[in-house]
């Protein structure tokens, strides 16, 4: 599969030949399930003439469905582009293709979506990651040369670990929320995967960038990143190393290996210790579920999306439109949420999970004012088996090195670095200060580069 660097050099009829092969690609590999089926039968473009690009079924795209994997949002058509398919459009790239996921972005498998599941390309008995699986497969499949998902914590980085991709969340604020559907507004932030890390430059310089439309939006300059990359600029990496020993024996031995590359590529390595993560895991869910409560309240049978048949009166059409529209994921966590902002529980909960999100970022601020970037595990297996997991607890604790960073707002990226007896990938993940996305890309691109010379 061509890179987004090789594509930008393509003619206007290359482009449409390469998209008739992700056409026939995307056809015969249905069983992987990356896109929405529904969608498959149709031609994948939008009619665009740019490079084509995936896009997670959360992120409007004018004239097409958005249903967010979720029977309740079935023939919903978007009425406009999102603010990053606007920009995406403006720099010579085109929507292509809806991609599967996790319902509502509620999960760590792509399994919830009403479409059916979607499989790892690298091992179909594993999933591929979530939320944006569907995204993340089909790029590591080879049916899309980049796409877009959605990072709420982790959704974008564990799948690209899963998958063996490039998966880049920039800090909150750097690309426009406008059109994405909201999960949990304070922690959403929309972040591309691509098959390496120069192509996760070009493909965020395309769609960053200061909105007006977005009230969350950064309102700072951004300078473009990819003509800029330096994979030979030292860096002061900090090692969170409780983190590293914590992870499985496979996951921690590839990422001291990849520590001990980095120091002898010039690197300067130092090691910290962060709190128990249990505090991190809390915290999320607690925030990112009351957030979910209030924000999925619109999805009522009323204003748009499916409702019920089987009513009798208002309050019956509310209540069968959201128990039959819902799957059970996302009823948990809405349940979850609405009992959090309850009476006599707001300030137990709610209010306590806000001041340990502050600690959390004031830590990650306190180590990286010593440093130029933090290394960690993406996630501490890897890839599990369909239905591995007896518990929605224990499913939750994939996120346990994700979550963090949508908490303290900042940028992560999440790169392949090796793989275990199995063929199953392994990664690593860097993060930044907030909006230093050009100091993370640069570190990103030297690790990608001494992990290809070591093979």
């Amino acid at each position: 599969m061509i890179t987004l660097k090789e594509a930008l050099k393509l003619s206007q009829s290359e482009l449409e030949n390469l998209k008739k092969e992700l056409n026939e690609k995307a056809k015969k590999e249905q069983k992987i399930g990356a896109y929405i089926e529904q969608f498959l039968a149709k031609d994948l473009s939008d009619g665009g003439k740019g490079i084509p690009i995936a896009i997670k079924d959360n992120i409007s795209v004018k004239g097409w469905e958005l249903t967010c994997a979720s029977k309740i949002l079935q023939g919903y058509v978007a009425p406009y582009d999102a603010s990053a398919i606007v920009n995406l459009k403006n720099n010579g790239f085109s929507p292509y293709g809806r991609t599967n996921m996790d319902e509502f972005a509620m999960g760590s498998s792509s399994a919830t979506s009403f479409y059916g599941k979607t499989l790892n390309p690298t091992n179909f008995n594993r999933v591929p990651g979530g939320s944006s699986g569907g995204s993340a497969a089909a790029v590591a499949g080879g049916l899309a040369l980049a796409s877009l998902g959605s990072d709420t914590g982790g959704s974008v980085r564990q799948p690209a670990a899963f998958c063996g991709c490039v998966g880049f969340k920039p800090s909150y604020g750097r690309i426009s929320r406008y059109g994405l559907a909201s999960y949990s507004s304070s922690l959403d932030q929309i972040g591309v995967l691509t098959q390496n890390v120069e192509d996760a430059a070009i493909l965020y310089d395309a769609i960053a960038g200061y909105d007006p439309m977005d009230s969350t939006s950064a309102n700072i300059e951004f300078i473009k990143t990819a003509s800029k990359l330096n994979a030979e600029k030292k860096l002061r990496i900090t090692v969170i190393e409780n983190y590293i020993n914590n992870a499985s024996e496979e996951v921690k031995n590839t990422l001291l290996k990849s520590i001990d590359m980095l120091k002898a590529n010039g690197h300067e390595i130092i090691y910290r210790q962060m709190p128990d993560s249990k505090f991190d895991i809390a915290a999320y869910y607690i925030i990112a579920t009351a957030e979910a409560s209030a924000n999925l309240s619109r999805y009522d049978g009323v204003r748009y999306g499916r409702r019920s048949e089987d009513f009798h009166n208002l309050k019956d059409m509310y209540i069968n439109s959201r128990s039959e529209g819902f799957g059970e994921e996302v009823k948990r966590r809405i349940l979850l949420g609405t009992f959090v902002l309850s009476s006599g529980y707001y300030d137990a909960y709610y209010i306590k999970a806000q001041k340990t999100r502050a600690l959390i970022k004031a830590k990650y601020e306190e180590i990286l004012k010593d440093c130029d970037l933090i290394f960690m595990p993406v996630t501490p297996t890897t890839a599990f088996e369909f239905n591995a997991k007896k518990s929605p607890i224990e499913e939750y604790l994939e996120d346990i090195y994700t979550i963090s960073l949508n908490l303290a707002g900042l940028g992560g990226i999440s790169i392949p670095v090796g793989k275990n007896k199995e063929g199953l990938n392994i990664s690593a993940q860097l993060i930044c200060k907030a909006y230093d996305e050009q100091t993370l890309l640069d570190g990103a691109l030297s690790l990608e580069k001494i992990i290809k010379n070591n093979k």
